[in-house]
């Protein structure tokens, strides 16, 4: 990740991201940015390491959980989600089982689940 996200300015970010999708509404866009950053810079704090890639498109990527370090290539353990269902699923308004079953998350590999590891505790 590029820049580290002061902890007042990413909750922020998610109070207000949180409050348009609890509206039904379209956060906007540097909120909805920083939100999603935020929330993988917690990931990445809380398990470090490079075994599985956690995408969120358009907005980040990370690298985390201890264990087989990837370098090239597609890696071996994946996991991609929206936005929305990245936000619900680390601050717990959503299960990992409920959104997997859904098809929210697509996670292939065997280190690919994030249960034991969210929610998350801005």
């Amino acid at each position: 990740m590029a820049s580290r996200i002061d902890t007042t300015a990413g909750r922020a970010a998610l109070d207000a991201a949180r409050a348009a999708l609890g509206a039904g509404g379209k956060p906007a866009r540097a909120d909805y940015a920083t939100a999603v950053r935020y929330l993988l810079q917690l990931l990445d704090e809380k398990a470090p390491g490079n075994s599985v890639e956690v995408r969120v498109p358009p907005f980040g990527a990370v690298q985390v959980v201890q264990g087989p370090r990837h370098t090239r290539g597609t890696p071996p353990n994946v996991v991609e989600l929206d936005p929305a269902t990245w936000i619900a699923v680390a601050t717990g308004s959503e299960t990992w089982a409920s959104a997997l079953d859904a098809g929210r998350i697509h996670a292939s590999g065997t280190r690919a689940d994030l249960t034991e590891l969210l929610p998350l505790r801005p």
